[in-house]
């Protein structure tokens, strides 16, 4: 993966005009051998022969470096990956600084700009010191800022947005998040059923469907986000609240987001729990936090995205997601990740006697320690 790609540029417009190793190495007052490993990648051209030699096969020297501070979305993924799998086996000031070196070296490549916020994001949890955690989440923002004035990207533009407005929130500044986004909800027009029409219309019905398919997969997705908050909302008002969680575990069932997508419905689960424990309710608080063990618990390991038999068409799109179908972070992590919610929860801490909850502390810890 080289970003300076002058070698393979010397080679082809040497050919191009002609000429051998030996009449170039001339026309520069160098060595023949000093061509040749200009050409095979074993040292660069000294700087200023770099004018010398775009004059000479009358290109720029942008155009001869051919300097691409890029990467392609499949090596996003794997350093994504890696990066990850780091955070859970090496020391964080460690990966932090590794982060910190790619993102100074690939400061131009937005897509991977974006993913390396998202990767400190997903990670300030592992920081220990609580001080430390607002310049992470500062350092992160900076990054979503960058691509959302300097990409060309609507797509990447708008998540960068979102992320900063997450920053904003994580950092304690609703009057800043509502700036950003206005404060308001403009309408959106969703463009699948703008594709699926068009699909429908030129004979590709297979291709409406899953467009279909992945518009309805989407908004659940989306929905769960909203239940939640919603249900924390109504948290003072019972029945309120317990209508919001009725619908909400009806449409679970419904698409069957225990399987489909156990992602999203844990964190139903645990919201229901918080809103029953300030209710008093503990009995109900102990039923929430035993499906939520259930779920983590159990056999949902690497989570990761996939359709059904309902979405018998989503894999597909899946595979083309920038981070492939593995939801971010590494398993290990998210192992913890799920024990903390419940064990350093302080709302929880007055069900410490019951023996239930010492039943679902023991599932939990287990479960963040499993070696597979």
């Amino acid at each position: 993966m080289k970003e300076i790609n002058i070698a393979n540029v010397l080679v082809n417009k040497r050919k191009e005009k002609g000429i051998t190793q030996d009449e170039l190495a001339s026309y520069m007052g160098v060595s023949k051998a000093s061509v040749s490993k200009w050409e095979t990648g074993q040292s660069y051209p000294d700087v200023t022969f770099l004018p010398q030699l775009a004059a000479y096969f009358n290109i720029s020297i942008d155009e001869l470096m051919d300097y691409k501070p890029q990467m392609t979305k499949e090596d996003i993924h794997k350093l994504y990956r890696s990066l990850s799998a780091d955070f859970a086996s090496k020391p964080l000031e460690t990966v932090l600084n590794d982060c910190r070196h790619i993102t100074k070296k690939y400061y131009s490549c937005f897509p991977l700009l974006l993913q390396m916020g998202l990767l400190l994001i997903n990670h300030v949890e592992l920081v220990k010191n609580p001080e430390e955690i607002p310049p992470l989440i500062q350092e992160a923002k900076q990054l979503f800022v960058r691509v959302k004035e300097e990409s060309d990207d609507v797509s990447l533009k708008k998540t960068a947005l979102y992320m900063e407005a997450l920053c904003g929130l994580a950092a304690g500044k609703p009057e800043a998040v509502l700036e950003l986004l206005d404060g308001t909800v403009t309408p959106a027009l969703p463009p699948e059923s703008l594709l699926a029409s068009a699909y429908q219309m030129t004979g590709r019905v297979r291709e409406a469907k899953s467009v279909l398919q992945v518009g309805i997969f989407q908004n659940i997705v989306v929905l769960f986000n909203f239940f939640p908050a919603y249900l924390m909302l109504c948290a003072d008002v019972p029945e309120k609240f317990e209508e919001v969680l009725r619908r909400s575990i009806i449409v679970s069932e419904a698409f069957d987001m225990k399987h489909l997508h156990p992602g999203v419905l844990v964190g139903l689960y645990i919201t229901a729990a918080q809103g029953y424990i300030m209710q008093g309710n503990k009995s109900k608080t102990l039923d929430m936090l035993q499906r939520y063990t259930e779920i983590v618990t159990g056999n949902i390991y690497p989570l990761k995205l996939h359709g059904d038999e309902f979405f018998d068409l989503l894999d597909s799109w899946l595979e083309k997601l920038d981070l492939g179908t593995d939801l971010p972070r590494d398993e290990k992590t998210v192992r913890q990740s799920m024990m903390n919610v419940v064990l350093k929860n302080p709302l929880f801490a007055v069900l410490s006697e019951e023996a239930q909850y010492k039943s679902i502390i023991e599932k939990l810890q287990n479960n963040a320690v499993r070696p597979d």
